[in-house]
């Protein structure tokens, strides 16, 4: 039997390897094509799922959180793979997972606007600065501005819009999702519908072909790995780890994963971009911590 401490572990490690991920998504795409690569990495997650915590009968599951969890669950999944995968360059594919990040204020603004309850007046402006943080990162090196920001952004709107609208997907997911599942958890599923979506639009669209290599084989079988095992450790983690010191570690994974990505990619950022993320995880971490159970 684990320890709590055993527990906590496996989700600290969860922490670490999702924040590589942006990282291996990006390299499999560079190798493999945007979809073909990301439809080949959800495909081996599904297989590494199916190992590490199986695939309850699908008549666990109602119907409702299937369909409309498993829709909201593969639409995120897409628009983060192809926002990360579609990036102009790695730079701009860490930008995307900043934006990505949003996801926490915005399931909190979801949450009070359905709820109507009475919040602190100090949850608004940690929303805000999260919203700042990522413009601040976009607007690139000379500081915060609404002319750079725009012209960043023009330059490939549809990954941005991607990212963003994955964020929002994901905020709905969080929202609604606990109250659909009834406890129960169709992780594998859902990652095996997110590959078979992938494959349908590989297969339907102008996709160039996948060009394999020891280096594709190798960033794919990370990636499946950081992936799998991430949600597979979080499993382990939520049946008797510390989920008050794990959430509050998890805020972190916006600067964990700028971290691991240019260490990986190899390049250096520069101060701004830094300091917008630092004002994501720094936004998201209080919106938890306003709004949090006592």
């Amino acid at each position: 039997m684990f320890s709590k401490h055993k527990y906590t572990f496996a989700g600290c490690i969860a922490i670490l390897l999702w924040s590589t991920i942006v990282a291996f998504i990006r390299n499999v795409a560079e190798l493999l094509g945007p979809v073909g690569g990301a439809a080949m990495i959800y495909t081996l997650s599904s297989v590494l799922l199916l190992v590490v915590v199986g695939a309850p009968r699908l008549s666990r599951f109602s119907s409702r959180y299937l369909f409309i969890g498993g829709g909201l669950f593969v639409s995120y999944e897409m628009c983060l793979a192809l926002a990360l995968g579609m990036a102009n360059d790695r730079v701009q594919t860490i930008e995307m997972s900043v934006i990505n990040y949003l996801w926490p204020a915005l399931t909190v603004m979801l949450a009070v606007v359905a709820s109507r309850q009475k919040v602190s007046k100090l949850l608004y402006p940690a929303m805000a600065m999260a919203f700042i943080g990522v413009a601040w990162t976009v607007s690139g090196e000379q500081g915060l501005s609404l002319t750079r920001l725009t012209a960043n952004v023009a330059t490939n709107p549809v990954s941005y819009g991607l990212a963003f609208s994955g964020a929002i997907i994901w905020a709905v997911y969080c929202n609604i999702t606990k109250r659909l599942a009834n406890g129960q958890n169709a992780i594998a599923w859902f990652f095996m519908a997110t590959a078979v979506a992938l494959w349908v639009k590989y297969a339907l669209t102008d996709q160039p072909a996948m060009v394999w290599s020891g280096e594709a084989l190798l960033n794919l079988v990370l990636a499946a790995i950081a992936m799998a095992g991430g949600y597979g450790l979080w499993n382990i983690a939520i049946i008797g780890g510390n989920m008050v010191l794990l959430a509050t570690l998890s805020y972190f994974t916006p600067i964990l994963s700028a971290f691991f990505s240019a260490l990986i990619f190899g390049i250096t950022l520069g101060a701004t971009f830094w300091q917008g993320v630092v004002m994501v995880s720094a936004a998201s971490l209080c919106c938890w911590y306003l709004t949090r159970k006592k």
